[in-house]
């Protein structure tokens, strides 16, 4: 793990493994780097994958002025971390959150994208996903230890993702706590992200779509979980009339987000790639 240092001195955890072309990983609202064990499993070092963990998240440092948390800030953020790796063109796995970044990034600084995979994030948000969002969003873990985490994450989610078997349960639990130096389990991002998108929520909607056809002349691929609240069919759908050449997947068994280790994801990200190498 490296340290990279934002332009207002908060420190952001960075991992990099295998060589070629590069991919950039961003993840969720309140992901980090591991959401991405899945892809690097699957990749097995055949292209130079680099996953960014974004401020007040997981390793990297919370940031004292919340406001902050903000998708054009961490926009800012990911071009300043390409100029510290001295990348000029990088392919963006974004899911959900970072996928949203990538999509400001096409009306930041659309030569800097040589393509981009949004992992079950477009221009609309279902309401329902956002509802579900807040509801535990900076909420303290009432469970004592993983295995109890564990039990509540399947409660919650496993209608979304049947068939996951009790490992994968506990590792994810593993993945999105912290055991807590007092005892039982903390948020391992900073809880103040629900007022960074609390404050967001109660203005008038942004039109998100201009965002998205900023993308234009740039390789792109939409990932779905078939059972997600987040990313509507109607919505890719939309998307996919705005864009032709749109690759799009929809994966079985999966709501908000894919783990991208699955063959309909892998077979979308080997497309995008196809073209960006083209």
């Amino acid at each position: 793990m490296s340290r990279f240092v934002t332009v207002d001195g908060g420190g952001q955890a960075a991992e990099e493994e295998g060589a070629g072309l590069p991919l950039l990983c961003l993840p969720g609202l309140t992901r980090n780097a591991s959401d991405f064990d899945e892809l690097a499993a699957a990749l097995g070092g055949r292209r130079r994958l680099i996953r960014l963990t974004l401020r007040g998240r997981g390793a990297s440092d919370r940031d004292p002025d919340w406001t902050r948390y903000a998708v054009p800030v961490e926009a800012g953020d990911v071009l300043a971390f390409l100029d510290h790796l001295g990348l000029d063109r990088v392919t963006i796995v974004g899911t959900s959150r970072g996928g949203l970044i990538a999509m400001v990034l096409a009306a930041m600084a659309k030569p800097r994208l040589a393509g981009v995979l949004l992992n079950d994030i477009g221009p609309e948000l279902a309401p329902e996903g956002l509802a579900n969002i807040m509801s535990y969003l900076g909420v303290a873990p009432r469970a004592g230890s993983f295995d109890e985490a564990a039990d509540a994450l399947e409660r919650r989610m496993g209608a979304a993702f049947p068939g996951l078997p009790r490992e994968k349960w506990l590792a994810l639990a593993r993945r999105w706590f912290d055991a807590a130096p007092e005892g039982g389990l903390a948020l391992n991002y900073d809880p103040r992200l629900r007022d960074a998108l609390a404050a967001v929520v109660e203005q008038p909607p942004v039109d998100v779509w201009p965002l998205f056809d900023a993308l234009a002349g740039v390789p792109v691929a939409v990932v779905r979980g078939a059972n997600s609240d987040l990313l509507s069919a109607a919505t890719v759908g939309r998307m996919r009339e705005r864009r032709p050449d749109l690759i799009v997947a929809e994966v079985p068994d999966r709501g908000h987000v894919p783990f991208l280790d699955e063959p309909e994801a892998l077979a979308a990200l080997d497309a995008l790639l196809a073209r960006v190498e083209a």
